[in-house]
């Protein structure tokens, strides 16, 4: 089953938000909050408080199930907050505001399955001669 959070309009750009998607995806949540809560960005809060969200959102739908993991991060583009800035010679520079909609998609994590979808038991076999 899967449990969805969103935080719509958030104040950093996409850009930035978008270099904490490969530290968290395929994660268990709670390991990847511990990795966000020692990363030094802005987006790391960010994404930290909205998994944490997300778990609220999953003991909500599912109380039994302890483990969850981070199956997908969207960040993708908000409006633009459009500001003016003084020029030279009486002339304005625009300044773009970018906002960022940020999307966590957590899923159960089986006792039986990894998060790679290999079983505990199993050993792989090496060609060794």
């Amino acid at each position: 089953m899967e449990v969805i959070a969103k935080l719509r309009y958030a104040r950093i750009s996409p850009r930035k938000a978008r270099y904490i998607r490969p530290i968290v995806v395929n994660k268990e949540a709670e390991f990847a909050m511990s990795i966000l809560e020692n990363t030094p960005n802005k987006a790391a809060t960010i994404v930290k408080k909205l998994i944490k969200s997300a778990l609220a959102n999953a003991r909500q739908k599912n109380p039994d199930q302890t483990k969850w993991y981070v199956k997908n991060l969207y960040v993708n583009e908000g409006p633009k907050m459009k500001r003016l800035r003084a020029a030279p010679m009486g002339r304005a520079v625009l300044i773009m505001k970018r906002l960022s909609h940020i999307t966590v998609v957590l899923e159960e994590l089986s006792e039986i399955k990894t998060i790679e979808g290999k079983e505990h038991g199993a050993k792989s076999k090496s060609n060794r001669t």
